[in-house]
Order: structure tokens, then sequence, then C-alpha cells
């Protein structure tokens, strides 16, 4: 599948650095997380694509029936396409690190593609994921560091669903941290520093 696959936007960083892909929440697109990318890692290369659904006119990256009722084919069908497109992207960049950062639907997106390929990615940042399904995992996520950042009130993504995904990683034998706020389903300030101190980590973690 080519690496244009998805209308998206890069902005490259230092060459042979890392790679951070971002996904957009619904209603997002392309632009909404590229300045978020820079500001946390100012020298990795930003890939942003866009949803290919559109829910009203909303962006999405897959279809769903209701609020958390997923149309899990549509699931399967688009993770296999940011798979596909993804790792187009890897061969042409060449990072020296692959991170991903997504928010609501762009967190569901980014960890249905770690479940598909848990060694696409070195670290995943997942802000409000909501995954109402039982994950399968396609290998091993062993030592994967992985944060989780949620709103102890978000009325979309449930504290008990976030619990629960905490705890599917964990037996997974993923690094997982968790990042609370008691708000909704709004980011945070604490989120986003929690995401720059977990990313930046990474980076001397692979120095």
């Amino acid at each position: 599948m080519s690496n244009d696959s998805y209308i998206h936007k890069i902005l490259s960083g230092v060459p042979g650095g890392p790679a951070l892909f971002v996904f957009h929440g619904t209603g997002g697109d392309e632009q909404q997380f590229l300045g978020l990318g820079r500001e946390l890692l100012p020298d990795a290369t930003i890939v942003s694509p866009r949803g290919d659904v559109s829910e009203f006119g909303a962006a999405r990256f897959f279809r769903r029936t209701g609020e958390g009722v997923y149309d899990l084919d549509d699931l399967a069908r688009a993770t296999t396409k940011m798979t596909e497109f993804i790792r187009a992207q890897v061969r042409v960049l060449k990072p020296a690190a692959v991170l991903g950062l997504g928010y609501s639907n762009g967190a569901n997106i980014l960890a249905s593609v770690v479940f598909a390929d848990p060694a696409l990615f070195d670290a995943a940042v997942l802000m409000h994921p909501l995954i109402p399904f039982e994950p399968q995992l396609a290998g091993s996520l062993a030592g994967r560091p992985m944060l989780i950042t949620a709103g102890r009130r978000d009325p979309i993504c449930p504290p008990n669903l976030t619990n629960r995904l905490d705890a599917y990683l964990r037996a997974a034998d993923a690094d997982v941290t968790v990042e609370w706020h008691e708000g909704g389903h709004e980011v945070r300030p604490n989120e986003i520093e929690a995401a720059r101190r977990f990313l930046s980590a990474q980076l001397v973690k692979g120095a």
C-alpha cells in the first residue's frame, strides 16, 4: 500500500531522527496535532494522517454505529490500511525510533495498530482511548512502553474501560504508565506534560 493512501501532513525533522505519528480525534484533521507533535519532540519528523471515514462531515479513522459501538469489520479494514501506511512511511524515513500519539478516535486506531503489529511502534501515547472489546494481540508487547492518559469523569471513555485496558496491557507485559486528571474528555496540561516526559524518555533510552 502507498505511503500516500491517506491524506496527510509531514513536518520534517532531523534526518535519521525519530518519527512521531499523530492521530486526531473525531472531527479533527491532519493539522490537529502537528503543532503539539513538534512541541513534544522538536527534532522528530511528524506524520499526521487524516481519517478516511466521514461521520456527518466529521473525519474519523473507522466507522461506528453509536457512541462506543464500533463497526468491527471497518475497524479491521482501517487497521490493515493504517498499518500499511505507517510501514510505508517508515521505509522511506528510516527513523531512529517509531513513536505514536493519538487522542480519542486517534488513540483507538493507534491501539488497534499496536495490537495488530506490536513491533511496529517503539512506544505509544494513548490519550482517552476507548477499547470496548477484547483485543486480539498478534505478537508480544513485553517491555513495550505505553502511556495512557484519561479523565476520571470522562463520559465518552469511562474510567472502568481505561482500567480494563491498563490491566490488559499489563497482563501482556507492556510497560504501562497511566496519567489521570479529574475532568472529562478534554486534554489537560498534565497529560501533555506526561506525554512530553514519556516521549523524551524513550529517546534517551534509545540513544
